[in-house]
């Protein structure tokens, strides 16, 4: 299946269903992209940073670890990581992100608002939309601090990381809109989603 583009400083929204892979491309590097989930059965089941986090008991997630929703049930599993650095803990950057840390004058909506206008025709309000999974982004942690500082990405160009679908999810995807977060520029992400019956008939070829 082909890869579609995410514009720099654009989302997007769509379904999948369960079984199907989603595998998110860094074409250029260092380039950050936000991830948020939801069960089409009720949307008020969203991805938890907090509920993961603290079943995985540690805060850099990669190949092989679940990811939560609020209801304890396992939404995504990552089943494939070039990187192995991304982060769970930093809200997406909004226009209020880029007010206060920035000191923007003029804020562009950041991945808040993208999200915001991507999922909407699914019916999810902006109050709706939790911490992201931020794949490829660099967030260094001081141990005696506790001190956060968001580094460059470590992701190369071209490299990727896979989740694969638990149940029937609305996934919201951005290309980050945050400077710092990107190493200085904003750059495309590029996204593909395999239908399960894809990966089992390939399972089977090669079995």
């Amino acid at each position: 299946m082909s890869n579609l583009e995410i514009r720099p400083r654009s989302g997007v929204a769509f379904t999948m269903n369960k079984g199907d892979l989603l595998t998110v491309i860094d074409p250029q590097g260092e380039q950050v992209a936000d991830l948020v989930a939801y069960a089409q059965t009720d949307i008020r089941e969203v991805i938890s940073s907090g509920r993961t986090l603290d079943y995985a008991s540690r805060l850099f997630l990669t190949t092989g670890d679940p990811l939560y929703s609020n209801r304890s049930k396992v939404m995504l599993t990552i089943v494939h990581d070039d990187v192995g650095r991304h982060d769970f803990l930093l809200t997406p950057c909004s226009e209020d992100t880029f007010r206060i840390i920035y000191g923007d004058t003029h804020p562009h909506q950041g991945c808040f608002g993208n999200l915001a206008e991507a999922l909407r025709p699914f019916g999810i309000e902006p109050d709706n939309i939790p911490v992201a999974f931020n794949c490829f982004m660099h967030v260094a942690i001081d141990g005696k601090t506790g001190e956060i500082s968001v580094q460059p990405p470590l992701s190369r160009a071209g490299e990727e990381v896979r989740f694969r679908a638990e149940m029937d999810l609305i996934i919201g995807l951005t290309a980050c809109s945050a400077l710092q977060s990107n190493n200085g520029s904003f750059k495309p992400i590029a996204y593909s989603v395999t239908p399960a019956e894809e990966v089992m008939a390939a399972e089977y070829a090669q079995a």
